[in-house]
């Protein structure tokens, strides 16, 4: 489940008033739940025997199959992340001492459903795993990506300055612009950073 969770994106949601990141995997032999509010990160693996005990507990008139809990809560879940909630749906979150409760509220076969995300802190090495390494890993993508870019503008640059000095003009003078400041950019840029961050 959690290796199948990998390959899941990260996705903002927003439960109650609260905004969060999250992804999930379902599977017929359990799910795995993974939140953050990027400041701590939470979740929760649970497996056939978790999710039919608790089903009993929160949903007593219910007499489904586990595998309907787990279908129910995935057709719950997949299109929140996906960002299509269902709008009979109530999501709502509190933070408890043991870590983080997401309460979800709908109904399956016409009967109310209910059912409790009991998310601990998740830990180190799951953090790393699914948030820290690959961002790291993208912002290093990134950072060639845009080294590449400025390489590609500086030539972009020479070949227009020796066209000029060719003696070649623009038919549209709106269409001028001006030589890459690669310093300028670079502190532009860093400033954003930082309002973004602040």
């Amino acid at each position: 489940l959690e290796s199948s969770l990998l390959t899941q994106p990260w996705a903002s949601v927003c439960f109650g008033e609260f905004a969060f990141l999250a992804k999930a995997c379902f599977r017929d032999t359990g799910y795995v739940l993974l939140i953050s509010d990027l400041s701590s990160v939470w979740y929760e693996s649970a497996d056939v025997e978790v999710v039919g005990q608790r089903s009993k507990e929160l949903n007593k008139r219910l007499t489904v199959h586990v595998s309907s809990f787990l279908h129910r809560l995935r057709n719950l879940m997949c299109p929140l992340l996906a960002g299509q909630p269902d709008t009979a749906t109530s999501f709502s979150c509190h933070h408890i001492a043991s870590g983080l409760s997401l309460h979800v509220k709908s109904e399956l076969s016409g009967l109310p459903f209910y059912w409790d995300f009991h998310c601990c802190p998740a830990p180190v090495e799951m953090v790393s795993r699914h948030l820290v390494r690959p961002l790291i890993r993208m912002s290093l993508a990134l950072q060639y990506q845009v080294q590449g870019l400025t390489s590609l503008l500086l030539q972009k640059d020479a070949e227009i300055e020796d066209y000029r000095e060719s003696g070649a003009t623009l038919s549209r003078d709106r269409l001028r612009t001006e030589p890459f400041q690669e310093e300028t950019f670079q502190q532009n840029f860093m400033a954003e950073v930082r309002s973004g961050a602040s």
